[in-house]
């Protein structure tokens, strides 16, 4: 059964539908759904052991994060499906990110999800490592003999100094994927969505993700650590959030050298990579100077 038939022909909808594809994922298929007077966006996705994605776990999140009221609501799940109320409103771009004001409106949407969503998570949780899902990412790709195996030797050595400065951690449930893409503005609040990779983590990750994934500036930076923190940043914050901020743009480098290989999904994941892994070098460097 094709995707779009999975998605036409589930038993929560109350007439006959027409599910049009939704841009914009590169982990699953995604559709909208025009049910008489509800709209429901419609995921569709197995497993993907290759990049430890639990569907069991996306969904204890999402049902997490919409108790907490930070995701919209879950209306449905089956095996390879969830099915999620419909925002209207725009989904956010890295400029939107950057843009003045925005951040001063994504960093307590996050915070309150490290705090609150935990609160309402019920069943199996899952540990965010990145440097095991760094590791695990390597040993994938010597594997599968990809052609960026030649990288990883000095990958890996980069990513135990990052480990090594991160050292002791607190831990939150972090969402770990903050792409643009998942959040979304309906001109009044803001909604973050795809709970994939959601698992207990340091915040560092969070927040090194947010500002790699969206080119956030030195002093946005600053804002941003001081805002969480409820404290200037000193010279020892800083130091194991550069860290966290390069691991984070080395596990998105290393998560699409994976997707070369194994995603069926129309995306230049090779073009990602490149992009990818020029952020990270950039973080590392700025790691190292720092």
């Amino acid at each position: 059964m094709t995707p779009y038939d999975k998605a036409r022909l589930l038993p929560i909808w109350r007439g006959p539908v027409d599910p049009q594809p939704l841009g914009g994922g590169i982990t699953n298929v995604n559709f909208v759904v025009q049910d008489g007077d509800r709209k429901a966006v419609v995921r569709i996705g197995d497993d993907i052991p290759v990049h430890q994605i639990l569907r069991i776990n996306e969904l204890a999140a999402s049902r997490a994060a919409q108790a907490a009221g930070v995701s919209p609501a879950v209306l449905y799940h089956a095996p390879g499906v969830l099915v999620i109320d419909f925002v209207e409103g725009r989904t956010l771009t890295p400029e939107d990110v950057r843009a003045p004001g925005m951040l001063e409106r994504v960093l307590p949407l996050v915070a309150r999800a490290h705090r609150e969503v935990p609160r309402h998570l019920r069943g199996p949780a899952l540990m965010f490592w990145v440097f095991h899902v760094i590791r695990d990412y390597a040993a994938r790709l010597e594997g599968d003999a990809s052609p960026h195996a030649g990288r990883l030797p000095a990958l890996l050595q980069d990513a135990a100094r990052l480990e090594a400065a991160v050292g002791p951690v607190e831990i939150v449930f972090g969402h770990n994927d903050l792409l643009a893409a998942n959040l979304i503005d309906d001109g009044r609040r803001l909604w973050l969505i795809d709970w994939d990779y959601a698992g207990f983590n340091s915040p560092l990750f969070d927040l090194g993700g947010l500002a790699a994934n969206n080119g956030l500036s030195e002093a946005q930076e600053g804002a941003m650590l001081a805002a969480y923190f409820d404290r200037a940043p000193d010279a020892a914050l800083w130091r194991r959030y550069r860290a966290m901020k390069a691991a984070a743009a080395l596990r998105e480098t290393l998560w699409s050298m994976v997707s070369e290989i194994h995603s069926d999904l129309a995306f230049d994941f090779s073009d990602y990579s490149l992009k990818n892994l020029a952020t990270f070098r950039a973080a590392f460097a700025d790691f190292e100077q720092g």
